[in-house]
């Protein structure tokens, strides 16, 4: 009888970080995770050796899912960049893809999808997560960038070229009302989990592990990581309150792991942003912790693919792919 059940589909989801990339099979129809792997991201290795760790997890996990009466109907990746609608890769602020096949080399694995990580993310959060009640809300994603998404009725903004996440990491021009001077500022690199980190050891002149030590020697009371700390929140919080003035969600969902850290920096984080909100009956606005954490990314690709691959088998475009090991 067992051989006679028929397959479940299920997608592979890939979530490529700055520090790491996070593997998993996902269940479409739960947000279940199963297979779950991580890898360094070795970013100065290159596209090809990243990629590599992508194919052999990727297809790894496929043959997991075939042991398993189940079938890796697409593979979706995640990445930090600027993707646009069509899953091309816009920008090269981690790796530079340019000049790689990425989707064409993937399909050995399953029919493959790219997205950004933060969109990713979002979707996961609207199907499965804090945002699944909300039919506007703004997702952000604080981590080793900082990133945002706006979601509508479950779909994340992608905007007109993919460009619709960038939160902080283009400058913004503040002019000295003492001087008259123009700074550029730009806000990824004074309140991202790598900048905590570099601020704080060049403030004690020592080397920092990153800035989970940063936090944690704010929570536990050391003036020094407790102004970094809340710099970094309050200057953030501008931003978030910004964003909030500007698009007027029903809530914000915070990820990634700065984001998800608990204590002073969210605590300074959310009273920021409620006092750079400008309408009051948007000040109370509920401030969520993202309910998927470390998984969100993976799931949110994987939910990317399968649903672009759905769409594809609705207009006999399929790509079939050979490592699941036989062919439908």
């Amino acid at each position: 009888m067992e051989a006679c059940r028929p397959r479940e589909d299920w997608a592979i989801g890939v979530d490529v970080g700055g520090t790491k990339i996070a593997f998993g099979a996902v269940d479409p129809r739960t947000g279940r995770v199963a297979h779950r792997r991580e890898v360094p991201t070795g970013p100065q290795r290159g596209v090809e050796a990243v990629y590599s760790d992508i194919l052999t997890n990727g297809i790894a996990i496929a043959r997991r899912l075939l042991g398993e009466q189940r079938w890796a109907s697409a593979l979706g990746v995640g990445l930090p960049e600027l993707v646009d609608a069509d899953g091309e890769i816009r920008s090269a602020h981690l790796l530079d893809w340019s000049s790689f096949p990425l989707r064409q080399r993937l399909r050995v694995v399953a029919p493959p999808h790219i997205t950004s990580d933060v969109r990713a993310a979002a979707l996961a959060e609207a199907t499965f997560g804090a945002g699944k009640d909300y039919e506007l809300f703004a997702y952000v994603s604080i981590g080793t960038g900082i990133s945002s998404a706006v979601v509508q009725d479950g779909e994340p903004l992608v905007g007109a070229r993919g460009g619709a996440l960038v939160l902080s990491s283009g400058s913004l021009g503040v002019p000295c009302p003492e001087c008259s001077n123009w700074t550029e500022f730009v806000l990824e690199s004074y309140a991202s989990g790598p900048a905590l980190a570099r601020r704080y050891a060049e403030a004690i002149n020592q080397t920092v592990s990153g800035a989970e030590a940063v936090i944690a020697a704010a929570n536990a009371g050391d003036p020094v990581a407790a102004q970094i700390v809340e710099s970094a929140a309050d200057a953030l919080g501008s931003a978030l309150g910004w964003l909030v003035n500007v698009i007027d969600p029903e809530a914000i969902v915070v990820g990634g792991g700065l984001g998800l850290a608990p204590g002073r920096f969210r605590e300074r984080l959310i009273r920021a942003t409620r006092e750079h909100i400008w309408n009051p009956a948007a000040r109370e606005l509920p401030f969520l912790t993202a309910a998927l954490g470390a998984d969100a990314g993976l799931i949110g690709a994987a939910l990317s693919a399968q649903r672009r691959a759905t769409s594809l088998d609705h207009s006999g475009e399929r790509v079939l792919a050979a490592a699941n090991g036989e062919r439908r």
